[in-house]
């Protein structure tokens, strides 16, 4: 008697969302502190560009206005700034003295 083996099917292992950018184009983020690094109020970027995730984490292209470049970071390093701290609107002087 000869035996034979059922065809086996692999099946293909559910597919797997790609997470979600929490930060827009053009809003104003910072570099958390770590321990190298601690955060500065002037460390405020603007999200220029969204990139795909790197292993789990979504990846942003971010730029300070002091700076000539660009640099890519990924979502679980950054935190939101709020409007006060950026600055959105406001003039120099009315960032420095949150004034008129």
């Amino acid at each position: 008697m000869i035996l034979t083996n059922p065809i086996r099917h692999t099946t293909r292992p559910p597919r797997q969302e790609a997470p979600a950018h929490l930060f827009a184009i053009g809003q104003a983020v910072r570099l958390k502190s770590g321990f190298a690094r601690p955060t500065l109020p002037a460390d405020t970027y603007r999200i220029t560009g969204t990139l795909p995730a790197r292993g789990v984490s979504p990846q942003y292209r971010i730029r300070n206005d002091d700076e000539r470049h660009e640099r890519v970071t990924t979502q679980d390093n950054l935190e939101p700034v709020d409007r006060l701290q950026s600055g959105n609107g406001a003039t120099l002087i009315e960032r420095t003295f949150r004034h008129g």
